[in-house]
């Protein structure tokens, strides 16, 4: 490992520019004006110096296990976006005026484009969109980790329906992949907790983990997923969370950058369990401006990468913490407010994520961190041959090891895929 990051070494410069802590690239990506369009085209300067990686995992591993995938359809399950939905399909160029008009702009700069919520997204569609990872690669992505996505009904026990619904779906089938794990809904601080987990078991042993979504921002442009600002540190959320302990299930943590300190908090609380942090911690607005006031200036992205590099440093000393690499081209990064073409190239995606990637090996090492596509989600913005290539770019440097447990062995070890 050693000599791999010292090989590693020469070609920072083509990931990170100037800079000791990887920040020249970052940067360029930062210093746009207040008329970008996007961050994207502001880092095709270095472009040229940077290489592509290809079939990288040939001879590495059989295979991919991705492990952050949502599967809908808006029109047989209840989502939030269920009822716009049937007005998009009805009338479509209708439903984008609304969605232009009378959607709010937390969630236009969320999804932005209305097609990728609007639409079914099913084994079939993913392994479309997973076909090209073999030519980038080397290998294909042979299993799932499907994470819960919005399903929306207001009885104790609604989040078993998600459970039974995906248990059920056509993985395995015609060249799609396995699904490998499931990660279902709940909340700790309901009366109903340790019910609803026994529900989530019954239905399939391929329940090793419950999510629930923490992400709450200040700005009241910026989407928010919880009502209210520290769940994962709340007493309640604490007192409840013995239940999923004692069922030695793991827990996927999603929140925004500034909330990191509650996962800390909540790993410290739980030593034995495993928590694993969704997107990096996700932090808003590092590469462009979203909502009202979040990273609308240089200075906002710079403080924002400060503050991330030193709250997630801090995380990464709970050994029970394991980081997903994923959500690199999730809209509320500040990628730009296009229906598409935020990014455009690998390179460009390469350039402007390398510093967060190895910002994240440096702090948790080749056994805590797991690929995840954060497809549908991430689509707008990029391919996900696009990601993946972006991640072997940067990481194939540090040696076959770090490889296969990324891409991987640290995957079935922590959702227990057989």
């Amino acid at each position: 490992m050693a000599e791999e990051r010292a090989k590693h070494q020469v070609r920072r410069g083509a990931h990170a520019g100037s800079g000791e802590d990887g920040s020249g690239v970052l940067a360029r990506g930062l210093q746009t004006d207040e008329k970008t369009k996007g961050a994207g085209e502001n880092q095709r300067v270095g472009e040229s110096r940077l290489s592509v990686s290809t079939g990288a995992l040939a001879g590495v591993i059989p295979g991919i296990v991705d492990t952050h995938v949502h599967q809908w359809d808006p029109l047989r399950s209840p989502r939030e976006a269920s009822k716009r939905t049937r007005l998009y399909r009805a009338a479509p160029v209708f439903g984008r005026a609304i969605f232009r008009y009378a959607v709010t702009q937390k969630d236009r700069e969320l999804v932005l484009d209305p097609k990728f919520v609007t639409r079914p997204y099913l084994p079939k569609h993913y392994q479309h969109d997973a076909a090209a990872v073999l030519l980038t690669a080397g290998v294909p992505v042979e299993s799932v980790v499907h994470m819960q996505a919005d399903w929306r009904t207001d009885e104790p026990m609604a989040a078993a329906a998600e459970t039974r619904w995906v248990a059920g779906l056509p993985f395995g089938v015609n060249g799609a992949p396995e699904l490998g794990a499931i990660v279902a809904r709940g909340d700790p601080r309901s009366p109903f907790f340790s019910q609803l987990l026994d529900v989530h078991l019954d239905i399939s042993d391929r329940v090793t983990g419950i999510r629930a979504m923490a992400a709450h921002h200040p700005d009241p442009k910026v989407r928010s997923w919880a009502e209210v600002e520290g769940l994962l540190a709340d007493p309640d959320f604490l007192r409840g969370f013995a239940a999923l302990a004692e069922r030695d299930l793991v827990f996927d943590a999603w929140v925004y950058s500034h909330q990191l300190r509650d996962v800390r908090t909540l790993a410290r609380e739980y030593p034995e369990t495993t928590i694993v942090l969704n997107h990096f911690g996700t932090p808003v607005g590092l590469f462009g401006p979203m909502g009202q006031s979040t990273g609308h200036t240089a200075a906002q992205r710079h403080e924002l990468m400060r503050a991330w590099r030193e709250d997630i440093s801090a995380v990464a000393q709970c050994q029970n913490v394991v980081v997903k690499l994923s959500g690199l081209a999730f809209p509320l990064l500040g990628y730009g407010h296009q229906r598409s073409g935020n990014i455009g190239t690998q390179q460009t995606l390469t350039s402007m994520t390398g510093p967060l990637l190895e910002h994240v090996v440096s702090v948790f090492g080749p056994d805590r961190m797991m690929f995840g596509s954060n497809f549908p989600a991430d689509k707008p913005n990029a391919t996900m041959a696009t990601i993946v290539g972006t991640e072997l770019d940067v990481l194939e440097p540090y040696g076959e090891e770090l490889l296969r447990k990324v891409f991987r062995d640290n995957a079935r070890r922590v959702y227990r895929i057989d």
